[in-house]
């Protein structure tokens, strides 16, 4: 007798190319319901409609199609226990050695805007699940595909093992269709449950070589089932990415989407920017930013906001870097950027898109905020001082403010021509991280901007900037002492602006 295989898809990719090869090359007969059984049919490819397999017809507006004991009983009978045996034979089923099955939509459905709770409920699959974890479980009796991505690599094990998957793949796949079913499963309790309950879930996607640190092993997992962010990135180039290079990349991504509309660049270093810049051109911006601290730039993680031409590639080549990530790279510029073979080329068109959330792990939990992705606006901020704003200054001003948003608190950022001249991260004072920032800064401070990611508690850290020769600030403001650093700024010549909105980095 032939083999059975059932098909039941809501994603068809592959799946004639498929079907074709189950019945002309291995002698499959096939079984499918709805949509999928009228492609098979499509296709001239002989195929039996479910209903008409089980005997029952397809109820409740397609709700209920596979939910059947012939179905069931096919999928979960164990070959070496005669009773399951007698018991198909006694009830005229057919025992199933494949099943091919993927999923209604509910994530893409629930990602669209305006959907509703009655739309979403819809996409939840109940069939589906079942006859996945029901294949998944009978592994060691019949294998069960979850993904197209699998369909060529089964039928080549087909072919090299006298038309039989091997046990070695049935349970590799059994377990990707358990991580199917249950990603799928915290994707509903997830948009049900809103902030009642909170669940995570991830595929594997690859071992790292370690963490932090050589003795903290490390995996990278995608969420979803679409690539998106850093999973959909394209590597042209360099060894495996490691974990510090994934976390510094995803704080040189939050930068580099800051800005838009102008060439930018940004070099990290330890989750901080050491250089960012803006520039006519995307080299006159990597420039920029690299010229801003070019000691710390050595072994950086550089993001670009515009494709890598070959004047930039050159000039990315002149220093040692870890990883750089742009749009895309023209193909003499890959060339250019191939002498530097080590080097970690990342592609990511989307570069602006990012989590919506925050989590962190403490003992016994974890914390969840949303992502920190306020849009500074300029006609939200309040000037505070007797001196008022040119546009040209303003528009320094918001460039210092956004670079200084992504960096660890206490944060305090000087810059001038669209160009960080020093940054201050993760002093324990604020006034501590304002010497270092005007240290690094030196003459060049003279006329800068600082910009500070909390309040002045005290009027020092003004008076420090306004000796160091600041002409105007960019502060949340929100201190008791506020006054104190307003009328510091206006005695000293500072112009202040105050935006109401903090953005501490932890």
């Amino acid at each position: 007798m032939a083999r059975l295989a059932l098909l039941s898809v809501s994603n068809k990719t592959g799946l004639i190319d498929l079907a074709r090869s189950l019945v002309e090359e291995f002698d499959f007969d096939l079984i499918s319901s709805g949509g999928t059984a009228q492609a098979l049919k499509d296709a001239g490819l002989p195929v039996t409609k479910v209903a008409d397999y089980t005997g029952s017809p397809e109820i409740l507006g397609g709700r209920v199609k596979t939910l059947h004991p012939r179905i069931h009983g096919g999928i979960l009978a164990r070959r070496d226990v005669s009773q399951d045996i007698t018991d198909l034979e006694n009830n005229q089923i057919r025992p199933i050695d494949l099943v091919v099955v993927n999923l209604y939509p509910f994530e893409e459905t629930i990602a669209k805007s305006g959907v509703t709770l009655l739309e979403a409920v819809e996409q939840i699959d109940i069939g589906g699940p079942a006859m996945l974890r029901a294949s998944s479980k009978n592994f060691a009796h019949l294998a069960v595909l979850c993904d197209p991505a699998q369909y060529d690599e089964y039928l080549e094990e087909l072919r090299q093992n006298n038309g039989v998957a091997s046990l070695e793949f049935r349970q590799k796949a059994a377990l990707k269709g358990f991580s199917h079913t249950a990603s799928y499963d915290q994707a509903i309790a997830s948009y049900l449950a809103e902030a009642q309950q909170y669940t995570l879930s991830g595929t594997q996607l690859q071992s790292l070589r370690y963490g932090e640190n050589p003795h903290q092993p490390a995996t990278w997992y995608q969420t979803g089932t679409t690539p998106t962010g850093w999973t959909a990135a394209t590597k042209l180039q360099g060894k495996e990415l490691s974990y510090n290079n994934l976390v510094d990349l995803e704080a040189a991504r939050r930068i580099i989407a800051e800005f838009t509309d102008t060439p930018a660049a940004t070099i990290i270093k330890h989750t901080n920017p050491c250089g960012t810049a803006l520039g006519n051109t995307i080299v006159e911006a990597y420039q920029k930013a690299f010229n801003a601290d070019s000691v710390s730039a050595f072994g950086g993680i550089v993001a670009l906001n515009r494709p890598i031409d070959n004047d930039t590639a050159s000039e990315l080549t002149k220093t040692f870097l870890e990883c750089v990530v742009a749009p895309s790279c023209e193909a003499d510029a890959q060339e250019i950027l191939a002498k530097k073979s080590n080097v970690r080329v990342l592609t990511l068109a989307d570069l602006s898109s990012g989590p919506k959330d925050t989590v962190k792990a403490i003992a016994g939990g974890f914390l969840v905020q949303a992502s920190d992705d306020i849009i500074a606006d300029t006609s939200q901020w309040q000037v505070v001082t007797e001196r008022q704003p040119t546009d040209s200054e303003l528009a320094e001003l918001l460039f210092a403010w956004k670079v200084c948003k992504h960096v660890k608190s206490n944060a305090i950022v000087v810059t001038s021509d669209r160009t960080t001249l020093g940054v201050g991260a993760g002093q324990m004072n604020r006034v501590g991280s304002v010497k270092i920032v005007l240290e690094q800064a030196g003459e060049k401070a003279k006329g800068a901007i600082l910009a500070s990611d909390g309040f002045f508690p005290f009027d020092d850290s003004v008076k420090i900037a306004a000796a160091a020769g600041i002409t105007a600030i960019v502060q949340p403001g929100g201190s008791v002492r506020d006054k104190d650093s307003i009328r510091a700024a206006n005695e000293l010549g500072l112009l202040m602006v105050l935006t109401g909105v903090r953005h501490f980095l932890h």
